[in-house]
């Protein structure tokens, strides 16, 4: 499995309320995108960086996502070009299970 972070530097310093109603509406559309196991949205604590914590099947799927309308989007929304970054995940802890691979 692969986990990406991505992070943008927001324009102005948002609350969580204003953020979750913020990133609340395009929620839905990740719900369907192939190889996504799960999306956490991310607030910096000084509310001034957004972003997301991924979880994908493979690095293909990622960067299936993360095209240049992609990045295109994220940049008129939120006013900064998305940094995304890439790690391995060799094990995941669920509350539930351990799950290797």
């Amino acid at each position: 499995m692969i986990v990406a972070i991505v992070r943008f530097a927001l324009p102005r310093a948002l609350t969580v309320a204003e953020a979750a109603a913020a990133f609340e509406p395009g929620a839905p559309a990740y719900q369907t995108v192939p190889g996504l196991i799960r999306k956490h949205y991310l607030l910096g604590e000084d509310g001034m960086v957004g972003g997301g914590v991924y979880l994908w099947e493979s690095k293909a799927h990622a960067k299936a996502l993360y095209d240049d309308a992609w990045r295109a989007k994220i940049s008129a929304r939120y006013g900064a070009e998305p940094r995304v970054e890439y790690f391995n995940s060799p094990v995941t802890v669920d509350p539930s299970a351990v799950i290797v691979g």
